[in-house]
């Protein structure tokens, strides 16, 4: 028989100062109750009770026992109270990697959200686009574009679409003029990110949906996507970017669309966690939480706000 239901059982029993009434305070059988206590006896090679027809009493071994049993019982419900808090009061550290763009254009505004509604939950995040092993660094959370190269051994699901976009700042236009078509691009200072295969030339979309390879100027070359940000801001010339990295600045006015007409790709923001049945409170706190801040994961939320 399961022993701790038998150490349940004999404590019960001793509160009750009967067989009968501690079935009942149980609802077990009195043949139920008899057995858990003779299996128990016999497991422990000793008499716990001392029963006759008209009293019970403890054996001194059984009142050793029963102080025990009582410790080992309260902690067992202890612990299923922590545990039983903790899934409806998330905590403990949760370990987040996040792709550098999205990470401190948008996870930075929605973290203190989840913060909130979470505040017994410490967040570590890792902002980088190195390749990953998310569950041999121990991540719990990993948001990517599609891409970043990572091995997660965890369920996927994309967060949004983004769409990649030229612009460039009101002042850099007032001064260089507007491009009309692509090839308009080559005459023009670019700032560009330092991939290889977007060195030198960018492909853009042309009449047809056919793409043009246009060669590039490059102004400034980065690894770092913040920076050519904050260098079209200050017109020093085109920028090509994501939709959640510009749709604010565009919006603002900070920036200004180019060739619009024009299509540079598109990219899927997705999102990295363990599978439901292995998902800590914490996790499944956060990833219900991205869940819902982009309820439609097919389409560009940056995008159609402008």
């Amino acid at each position: 028989m399961d022993r701790l239901q038998s150490m349940r059982v004999f404590a019960k029993v001793v509160e009750h100062c009967g067989f009968a009434k501690a079935g009942e305070a149980m609802d077990l059988s009195n043949a139920v109750i008899t057995r858990h206590i003779a299996d128990l006896e016999d497991h422990l090679g000793a008499k716990l009770l001392n029963r006759t027809t008209r009293r019970l009493s403890l054996t001194e071994t059984g009142q050793a026992y029963l102080e025990r049993v009582r410790q080992i019982l309260q902690d067992i419900d202890d612990a299923e109270g922590i545990a039983s808090a903790t899934a409806h009061n998330p905590s403990g550290t949760l370990r987040i990697f996040a792709h550098p763009g999205f990470g401190q254009q948008h996870l930075a505004q929605l973290l203190p959200r989840y913060a909130r509604l979470h505040p017994k939950v410490t967040l570590d995040v890792t902002l980088s686009e190195r390749p990953v092993d998310l569950h041999e660094e121990g991540f719990d959370v990993g948001i990517f574009i599609d891409t970043q190269k990572f091995q997660a051994g965890m369920e996927t699901r994309q967060l949004a679409a983004a769409e990649v976009l030229l612009c460039a700042s009101p002042a850099y236009v007032k001064s260089h003029g507007m491009p009309r078509r692509p090839e308009d691009i080559a005459q023009h200072a670019c700032l560009n990110f330092s991939y290889e295969q977007i060195r030198h030339h960018w492909p853009i979309n042309g009449a047809g949906n056919s793409t043009v390879q246009v060669p590039i100027t490059a102004k400034v070359v980065s690894n770092n996507g913040h920076l050519l940000r904050e260098c079209a801001l200050a017109g020093m010339g085109i920028l090509i970017r994501t939709s959640y990295i510009l749709g604010d600045d565009i919006r603002s006015g900070r920036l200004v669309r180019l060739l619009p007409q024009h299509h540079l790709g598109k990219l899927s923001v997705m999102m990295s966690y363990p599978a439901r049945r292995l998902q800590s409170p914490k996790v499944r706190s956060f990833v219900d939480f991205l869940v819902t801040s982009f309820p439609r994961p097919e389409t560009d939320p940056w995008l159609s706000a402008v």
